[in-house]
């Protein structure tokens, strides 16, 4: 099952580890492996990436995060063909892209002499703009009845589904909220009516999407192979200008519409 039906599909720059993560799931769609195992996997590949980082050697590093954000794809697609949706893979996923993206930014702040609140601060704004880009998107899979473990805002703890382990699901919703709460607050803030204009367009989207986190770590990773890495923080921090044009474009197509 697709996120969006077909119709309302765009072009999301930042799944380009989609059709790699769907080769992956297939492969193990009928062996002992569920979705939790793959997100186990990229959580170690990052890791890893990081380590070479440290150790000086940048292509390498540059190339396992590019494997990271496939692997990451392939969690979602693997769950969707064994029909097994689950609370517990997603906040799971969600909670370790979130911790990842602290230790990789603070790595870089640190290599590159960066003083770590400036540091914290790319960090901070790489969230917002992320937070931005599953926002609208999780509003439009929503109205359009994309996949169902997605909400627009976690206010509650969710029922756990078939043989999850509740006590599970509620700490690692409880870590989630912990982790994502402020984000989704400052964007909510920022766009509190975006969910009484769902439409948005298809362009619109597309361009939204290099907010995503496999466009943001395509960009890294390429910066970072390049022996440019003192630049990824200075970009992510530019980029905060593009995060409240995408806003301010969003409240004028919807004020042109109505």
């Amino acid at each position: 099952m697709s996120k969006l039906p077909s119709e309302y599909q765009f072009l999301d720059l930042s799944d380009y580890g989609r059709p790699f993560g769907k080769a992956i799931a297939k492969q193990l769609q009928h062996s002992r492996f569920h979705a939790v195992h793959v997100t186990f996997l990229f959580v170690f590949t990052a890791v890893v990436s990081l380590g070479f980082l440290w150790q000086g050697y940048p292509i390498v590093a540059a190339v396992l995060l590019v494997l990271k954000s496939i692997i990451d794809a392939a969690d979602g697609e693997l769950a969707r063909l064994q029909n097994r949706p689950s609370y517990i893979g997603r906040y799971l996923d969600s909670v370790s892209d979130i911790l990842i993206n602290l230790c990789l930014i603070l790595s870089i702040g640190h290599l590159t002499n960066t003083p770590i609140w400036i540091a914290l601060l790319a960090f901070a704004s790489l969230q917002l703009q992320g937070t931005l880009y599953n926002y609208y998107y999780v509003i439009l899979r929503n109205e359009h009845q994309g996949d169902t473990t997605s909400r627009i805002f976690e206010r509650k703890v969710p029922k756990a589904l078939g043989s999850e382990n509740q006590q599970w699901v509620n700490r690692l919703y409880y870590t989630y909220k912990f982790c994502y709460g402020v984000f989704d607050k400052i964007i909510y803030t920022l766009d509190f009516k975006a969910a009484a204009h769902r439409n948005f367009p298809k362009w619109f989207m597309t361009a939204l999407s290099t907010f995503g986190l496999g466009f943001q770590l395509l960009v890294i990773a390429f910066l970072i192979a390049l022996n440019q890495m003192s630049l990824v923080i200075p970009i992510i921090l530019y980029a905060n200008v593009a995060l409240i044009g995408f806003i301010v474009l969003r409240k004028s197509l919807s004020n042109r519409d109505s």
